[in-house]
C-alpha cells in the first residue's frame, strides 16, 4: 500500500480523502485542488526499494492517488526514453538537447500516462462508466486502459478530429459522439452529457489523477538525466538525481506542464534536485490565447472562439485557472511562453525525422519549433541542458475492420456552427466530396505536405488517394490510376509539375483531370504563361494553408 495522501484545495487549503467522483472542496466547492503526500516516508522506501523496481510509471507509485495500483491493468506505461539529439545538438550549438520519447507508450503519446493512472483509480472505487472530451490523443489512450478496466467510455470529439483517430478511439469499443463545433463546445456538451447521466467526467487540468500522472514525467527525467550525465554530489542522501536546465513542451490546455512543474517541485522538496527547471510551454499560434495573456502582462487568459490551426489537438481556445497555474510557475522559475506557427511546426516535424530518425505529430513538432525559436532569440543558451516533450505519433485503424456505425453525430445550433474554426486547407478538403471527387492524386516531394493533406480528406469521407513523390512518377500514377482530382507541387526533382501537366494534356485521358498547382518560388512571367489555361489555380506554398484553397476547391464544384 502506498503511503497516505491527502487531497488538499488550491483555494482555502482544506484537506480531505480522495474519491475519483469527489471533484471539489467541500468548505469552498473549487475544483482546484492537488493530491498532497507523506514525503519523508515515500523517500525512505524509494532509496530502499526503487532501484530494483521495473522503470515504468508505478516505479514511484508512492507518489500516486491510487492505493493500491493493480498490475493486471497495465500496459507498460511510463518508462518511456530519454534520447540525446547529437545531430540537432550540433546542428543548433546546443549539444545537451535530449528528447522524452513520449511516442513509445502503449497508444503511442503521453496521455497514456494520465489514463493508466485514472483508470486504476476508477477502477480502485468501483466507477464502471465515464466520459471524456478530446481532440484525439487522450481518448484514444482512455479507450486502451478502460476496455483492459472494463470500464465504458463515452468519447466526445470534435469532428476536426481525423477519422482515423476516431476509428481507433471505436476500436477499443468506445463510444464515439463527433460533435460539430469547438473543442471548447464539445467539452460543453461532453459535461452536460455526464451531469445529466450521473457519470464520472474527466476535466483535463482539473482531475488530480491527470496531473498526478502527468508529475512521472518529471521523475524520469530526473532519474534519467542522473543517469547519462551523473548524479548531483550531495552528501546524506540515498538518492541524487538532475534537473534540466528547461523542460520544453507544446501545450493545448496546459494539464501536462502543471503535473510536470508539481512533479518537480516535489523532487526538490524531497532533496533529489537542487533546482526546478525553467517550462517553456509552447502554442500554436492559431489558437495561443497563454501566450498571448502572458506577453501582454495579463493575469488571465483571453479566450479565442475560432482557433485558426491545423493542429487540431492544441485548438483549447479557453484554458481557464490553466493559464494561472502555469504563469505562476514561469515567473517563478525563469521560463517563458513562446508560440510558432503551423508552418514553422511541420518544418520541425521534417528537421528531427530527417536529423534524428524521429517522426512525430505535429503538436510534437510545435514543441520542437519552439526550442528553436528560444535557441535563435539566445533565451535558452548554448550550456543548457534542455528535455523537450516528444508527446507521441498516431496509429490509424483501418476502417473496413469496424464496419459500420461505429459513431455518432452530434451537430449543435447554427451559432455553434458559425463558430466552428476555418482551418485553411482543412477548411477546403471538406468541401471536396467524395461522390464528386472520390480518387484524388497527391504529388509532392514533400513527405510532410503529402501527410498533411492525406491525413485531412481521410477526415472527411471514403477518398481514394494515390501519393507521388516527383514527376515521373505522378505520371505513370496518374495514367496509370485516372485520378478526379490533382494537388500538385511545382517544383521537384527530374521532372517537374510543369512536365506532368504538359504530359496530361497531351494525354486524351488525362487532359481533362482538374488540376491545382502549388509553387514555393515567385514564378516568371514566361512560367506564368506556361500554366495559364492548362490548370485550374496557382497557389504560392504559402498560400496553400490559407483560406484561399478553401474558394478554389469550391470553385470545381460549381
Amino acid at each position: 500500500m502506498s503511503p497516505s495522501f491527502a487531497i488538499k484545495c488550491l483555494d482555502c487549503g482544506h484537506t480531505t480523502s480522495y474519491f475519483p467522483t469527489s471533484t471539489s472542496c467541500p468548505r469552498c466547492n473549487s475544483q482546484w485542488r492537488e493530491a498532497e503526500y507523506d514525503y519523508e516516508s515515500a523517500l525512505k522506501i524509494w532509496g530502499e526499494q526503487i532501484s530494483s523496481r521495473p522503470f515504468d510509471l508505478w516505479r514511484y507509485r508512492e507518489l500516486l492517488p491510487v492505493r493500491n495500483p493493480q498490475p493486471s491493468l497495465s500496459l507498460g506505461e511510463g518508462g518511456t526514453p530519454l534520447i540525446q539529439a547529437v545531430n540537432l545538438g550540433m546542428m543548433l550549438g546546443c549539444p545537451n538537447i535530449y528528447i522524452k520519447d513520449e511516442r513509445q507508450g502503449p497508444t503511442t503519446s503521453f496521455k497514456d500516462r494520465q489514463a493508466a493512472v485514472t483508470i486504476a483509480a476508477l477502477k480502485e472505487a468501483g466507477i464502471t462508466e465515464m466520459v471524456a472530451a478530446s481532440t484525439g490523443n487522450v481518448a484514444i489512450a482512455y479507450s486502451a486502459y478502460a476496455a483492459r478496466a472494463g470500464i465504458k467510455l463515452w468519447a466526445f470529439v470534435t469532428s476536426l478530429v481525423p477519422a482515423v483517430k476516431m476509428r481507433e478511439i471505436a476500436l477499443y469499443g468506445s463510444q464515439v459522439i463527433k460533435v460539430t463545433g469547438s473543442y471548447d463546445q464539445t467539452k460543453q456538451v461532453a459535461a452536460e452529457f455526464a451531469s445529466q447521466r450521473g457519470l464520472y467526467q474527466d476535466m483535463g487540468a482539473r482531475t488530480i489523477t491527470s496531473v498526478e500522472a502527468m508529475k512521472t514525467i518529471a521523475y524520469e527525467i530526473s532519474e534519467q538525466l542522473a543517469a547519462l550525465l551523473g548524479p548531483l554530489p550531495q552528501s546524506g542522501r540515498p538518492l541524487t538525481w538532475k534537473a534540466p536546465d528547461w523542460y520544453v513542451q507544446a501545450i493545448s490546455g496546459g494539464m501536462g506542464p502543471i503535473g510536470i512543474a508539481k512533479g518537480f517541485r516535489e523532487l526538490k522538496l524531497m532533496g533529489l534536485i537542487d533546482r526546478i527547471p525553467a517550462i517553456a510551454p509552447i502554442q500554436a499560434e492559431g489558437c495561443a490565447p497563454m501566450v498571448e495573456a502572458w506577453k501582454n502582462g495579463l493575469e488571465s487568459a483571453i479566450p479565442i472562439a475560432s482557433p485558426r490551426t491545423h493542429i487540431e489537438t492544441l485548438a483549447t481556445g479557453d484554458p481557464g485557472r490553466a493559464y494561472k497555474l502555469l504563469k505562476k510557475q514561469v515567473d517563478e522559475f525563469g521560463g517563458t511562453f513562446e508560440s510558432v506557427s503551423d508552418e514553422e511546426a511541420f518544418r520541425a516535424m521534417h528537421v528531427i525525422a530527417k536529423m534524428e530518425g524521429i517522426s512525430m505529430e505535429p503538436a510534437a513538432g510545435v514543441a520542437f519549433a519552439g526550442l528553436f525559436k528560444l535557441i535563435r532569440q539566445g533565451v535558452i543558451k548554448p550550456t543548457d541542458t534542455v528535455v523537450v516533450n516528444c508527446s507521441g505519433h498516431t496509429m490509424p485503424a483501418e476502417q473496413f475492420i469496424l464496419g459500420e456505425n461505429w459513431a455518432r453525430s452530434v451537430v449543435l445550433p447554427s451559432r455553434a456552427k458559425e463558430e466552428t474554426p476555418q482551418e485553411g486547407l482543412l477548411a477546403a478538403l471538406n468541401q471536396v466530396a467524395p461522390d464528386r471527387f472520390p480518387r484524388i492524386a497527391i504529388v509532392d516531394d514533400s513527405p510532410e505536405a503529402r501527410r498533411l493533406i492525406r491525413r485531412i480528406l481521410q477526415s472527411q469521407g471514403n477518398f481514394t488517394i494515390y501519393e507521388a513523390t516527383d514527376g515521373k512518377q505522378a505520371i505513370d500514377v496518374i495514367t496509370r490510376e485516372l485520378p478526379d482530382l490533382v494537388v500538385l507541387d511545382l517544383m521537384m526533382p527530374e521532372i517537374d509539375g510543369f512536365g506532368v501537366i504538359e504530359a496530361m494534356k497531351t494525354n486524351q485521358e488525362t487532359a481533362n483531370i482538374p488540376v491545382i498547382v502549388s509553387t514555393a518560388k515567385e514564378l516568371t512571367s514566361e512560367e506564368k504563361s506556361r500554366l495559364e489555361g492548362q490548370i485550374q489555380t496557382l497557389l504560392q506554398k504559402g498560400d496553400f494553408m490559407n483560406d484561399e484553397f478553401l474558394e478554389e476547391v469550391r470553385s470545381l464544384l460549381k
